[in-house]
């Protein structure tokens, strides 16, 4: 039996129904291994999921929570083909992550490594894989000029950052503290919201007058001024995507990419991006910024300041 310390939302709610409870975390099965976790990361489905906006069913409580985690591996279960105990892995999709100890499946792992720090490894294929996924939805290749919606967050960043390297130029929105680190990823800045130069769709146009038309419009916010400067910008509805706007997506006949209700989870698509994604992080290529770590007994406090929306990176448990 493995013991392990884990946490779980015990009502729908804010951070204070995190608990921390002591659980087995089971022998891993054929295909499974156990893992000594070192680094999970918070994603905002985390704490959506207890908030009581995806439902409230008492009988799910309580809610074990993390979908990302980096760890080294203690046990292997019978048919486990390419690991051993010891092997430094990153693993995702994953249930259950915040904890100590996790049993998972070997699929859902990818070699970390030594190179590539814990805290960056778990914090990075939410956002890795949701940017692969944007881009290649909306086919952003060379001499593209992408909007890129919410710059300055996780996987903002990414987008940023992964565009470029496909070969498109990037003009990001974000308020003015982020405009240097955005710029420092090759971005042109933008700052929405209300502000005394015009509406975002004539700031946009300005920040573009040398690149070229917008063609291809990624929303990482979901807010109103985001989907109506994209529609209004991109003459291809095709070529814009939200994971953020659940409820005027389908109205505004753009894309819908992730987990949400008639959303494309493009899981082919981000489960083939995994292995690219460690290599770019591991040579510095693509830079995952962790904006702050957490003992696994802070875990409230991570979700408070998650749910405040305002760090520029990643928030990581180490447990």
């Amino acid at each position: 039996m493995h013991t392990t310390t884990a946490v779980a939302a015990f009502s729908y709610g804010g951070p204070e129904s995190l608990r921390l409870i002591d659980v087995d975390a089971g022998e891993p099965g054929p295909g499974e291994v156990l893992l000594d976790v070192r680094a999970a990361a918070v994603n905002p489905i985390d704490w959506k999921v207890y908030s009581g906006r995806m439902g409230a069913d008492p009988d799910r409580l309580p809610l074990r929570l993390g979908a990302e985690v980096a760890g080294v591996v203690a046990a292997v279960g019978p048919n486990v083909r390419w690991l051993a105990v010891g092997d430094e892995v990153i693993a995702w999709p994953v249930r259950g992550g915040y904890a100590r100890r996790l049993v998972v499946p070997e699929l859902a792992t990818v070699r970390k490594p030594r190179a590539l720090d814990w805290a960056p490894a778990a914090a990075l294929l939410v956002a890795g894989t949701t940017a692969v996924h944007a881009l290649t939805a909306t086919r952003t290749g060379h001499g593209d000029v992408v909007l890129v919606h919410g710059g300055s967050g996780s996987v903002g960043r990414m987008i940023v950052q992964l565009a470029e390297l496909r070969g498109a130029r990037v003009v990001a929105t974000a308020s003015p503290a982020s405009h240097d680190d955005l710029r420092s990823l090759g971005a042109v800045t933008v700052t929405y919201g209300a502000t005394d130069e015009g509406s975002l769709v004539d700031r946009v146009r300005a920040a573009t007058a040398e690149l070229g038309p917008v063609t291809v419009a990624i929303d990482a916010v979901g807010s109103d001024e985001a989907l109506d400067t994209s529609v209004e910008l991109v003459e291809d509805r095709t070529r814009i995507a939200t994971i953020a706007g659940f409820a005027r997506a389908p109205e505004l006949g753009i894309q819908l990419l992730g987990g949400g209700p008639g959303a494309d989870p493009g899981t082919e698509i981000r489960e083939a991006a995994r292995a690219q994604l460690v290599e770019l992080a591991t040579d510095g290529t693509l830079d995952v910024h962790v904006t702050r770590t957490y003992a696994l007994e802070d875990v409230a406090q991570a979700h408070a300041d998650s749910r405040a929306g305002h760090a520029r990176g990643k928030l990581v448990l180490i447990p």
